[in-house]
């Protein structure tokens, strides 16, 4: 969401965020978390929340009528083109409603995806 001045940090994007998008979020941060390397941090670029880990992993943000997530890869959509049937994709972008998460494993997935690729740029 397009707020007067950019977020500082993650918490402060998602605290200055409406529920249901907040919660749908903070979930989806979790989920992440949970699979990305200890060493992987969390930064605001382009105004939105990004996991970085040898270069950008993933990013996700809120936006009026839904959320998206950001994963920053070359062909991780089409990777999981099968998986994402039924959502709204375009180049580097999964939507979703704000108040309906995409499922954890799918995230994970997703997620698992980009620190490989990550990695093979090291």
């Amino acid at each position: 969401m397009r707020g007067k001045s950019a977020p500082k940090s993650v918490d402060e994007y998602l605290a200055g965020l409406p529920e249901p998008a907040r919660s749908t979020l903070k979930h989806i941060r979790a989920v992440i978390r949970s699979v990305v390397p200890k060493e992987s941090t969390e930064v605001i670029s382009y105004r939105i929340p990004m996991f970085k880990y040898n270069g950008m992993l993933v990013g996700y943000a809120a936006f009026k009528n839904h959320c998206s997530l950001f994963p920053t890869g070359s062909g991780v959509l089409d990777q999981f083109e099968k998986d994402l049937k039924g959502y709204r994709t375009s180049k580097g972008t999964i939507q979703f409603p704000c108040d309906k998460p995409l499922p954890d494993a799918l995230v994970k997935k997703i997620v698992k995806a980009r620190v490989k690729e990550n990695k093979e740029w090291d």
